[in-house]
């Protein structure tokens, strides 16, 4: 009987929506058939550094909506230094799913693979539906819109 793979998909998932989900269906299936999908939560202070602001839903219950999703085998909070390399020697993955804009994330793993000389498939994972409320930060401005 063939391994299962083990896929890797990672993100802040503030205010899930469905973008997040389509990202996490099409990771999954990346891994083809039986395929175990960890998703690597990004803790509160690495969101804070990188986009400027703390997620509107704390660590803990983000990784709880993203574990109770029917797609996912397994969610886990990232490292507090947000090491790539570090998640990718624990979890040990046979493909890492990245989202349509995660260019430099993108270049930081290849280059990770490449050091270390993996067996590591990289997929780029697409855009789904119209643009209007598909990440957080919309979602967010629509909020406030709608509030004046």
């Amino acid at each position: 009987m063939k391994k299962e793979k083990i896929v890797l998909a990672s993100g802040t998932f503030d205010l899930l929506h469905l973008e997040h989900v389509k990202y996490l269906e099409e990771a999954k299936k990346a891994g083809g058939k039986n395929a175990k999908l960890i998703v690597i939560v990004t803790r509160d202070s690495t969101a804070e550094k990188r986009k400027g602001e703390r997620p509107v839903i704390p660590e803990d219950q983000r990784r709880a909506l993203v574990e109770a999703l029917e797609v996912v085998d397994e969610a886990v909070l990232g490292y507090e230094e947000a090491d790539i390399g570090g998640v990718i020697e624990k979890v040990k993955p046979d493909v890492i799913a990245l989202g349509y804009d995660e260019s430099e994330m993108e270049r930081e793993v290849r280059r990770i693979i490449a050091e270390r000389g993996l067996d590591i498939q990289v997929v780029k994972v697409g855009k789904f539906g119209r643009d209007e409320l598909n990440s957080s930060s919309k979602i967010k401005r629509k909020i406030i819109e709608s509030w004046k």
